[in-house]
């Protein structure tokens, strides 16, 4: 079953990474063919812009996220019980010890961000250390080092970039619609027939550029996140051999309120949702699987 859960969910990343490409190749194409009747134009601008802002992004992201979470780093004397689970996890996976950082937060969460595994990062919040006990630590951090192994750190930067340069296209397109319309057919001589379908044409691809392309990403982006916790849950039992550490921890987790210090642009990097959303549609849009559908999954290992 374990390994069945890894496998299943590694093919799910790959299905939506390819979704999320194709919706950015379609909200590039809309723009392309709003603005001047070149779709090919659009994608390669949205495949150019991406490509940028993931280069500029990829440069530091683990400092980044750490300062907007208003996390302080510790060494091994500041905290040496937490720092052995870590570089005993790190070892386990097969990583580069990680730096590991503090958030003075009494909600207990915790989350791994980075470039890759050489340039990872881990914090825990206060809560998280004071209310967990080992072999619960033990399962949180194998749950943190898993998605380092396994590259969730790369992927979920790469959501981030995606969504970030489909809403700068919906948003160019509507400022681009405000003050000069959608582009008119170059070719005077058209019939009536052609117009319309012209008309139609361009009326799907505002609508889709400007509504249901960013709709889409954002559902995708969560999809893809949920689908990481799934994973790293698999992987931290692999790790640590043991269901009920991870069990447990989600449980205290899920009970506790929500956090303080945290950035909402890196909710999704959190082994909980430090927001706590509701339910019912606005699941639609959580960043995490529903706490007893994670521990029931672990139960079945």
């Amino acid at each position: 079953m374990l390994y069945q859960q890894i496998a299943q969910n590694k093919r799910k990343t790959a299905f939506l990474l390819i979704l999320f490409v194709l919706i950015l190749a379609l909200v590039g194409a809309g723009l392309g063919y709003m603005i001047g009747d070149e779709p090919i134009v659009g994608i390669i601008w949205a495949v150019i812009g991406s490509l940028i802002y993931l280069f500029i992004v990829l440069q530091n992201p683990a400092n980044l996220v750490m300062d907007l979470n208003h996390a302080q780093e510790i060494k091994e004397q500041d905290d040496p019980e937490l720092w052995h689970i870590v570089e005993d996890m790190a070892l386990v996976a097969q990583v580069p010890m990680p730096r590991v950082y503090i958030i003075n937060d009494p909600s207990p969460n915790a989350f791994a961000t980075g470039r890759d595994p050489k340039h990872s990062s881990v914090a825990v919040t206060k809560g998280l250390r004071e209310k967990l006990n080992r072999e619960e630590l033990e399962g949180v951090l194998g749950h943190e080092l898993s998605h380092v192994r396994n590259y969730d750190i790369l992927v979920s930067t790469i959501g981030v970039v995606l969504v970030g340069v489909i809403s700068f296209i919906a948003s160019f397109a509507s400022r681009y619609i405000w003050c000069f319309g959608p582009s008119s057919s170059r070719d005077d001589d058209r019939d009536n027939n052609s117009n319309i379908i012209e008309i139609v044409f361009k009326l799907v691809a505002i609508v889709f550029v400007l509504i249901l392309g960013p709709i889409a990403a954002s559902l995708a982006q969560m999809a893809l996140s949920r689908n990481r916790e799934y994973l790293a849950d698999a992987g931290s039992v692999e790790l640590t051999r043991n269901p009920q550490g991870l069990i447990s921890a989600l449980e205290k987790i899920s009970d506790s309120g929500p956090m303080k210090q945290a950035d909402r642009s890196s909710a999704g990097m959190y082994i909980e949702n430090p927001f706590k959303n509701g339910q019912g549609f606005s699941s639609l849009f959580d960043t995490h699987p529903p706490t007893s559908e994670r521990i029931k999954r672990l139960e079945k290992m």
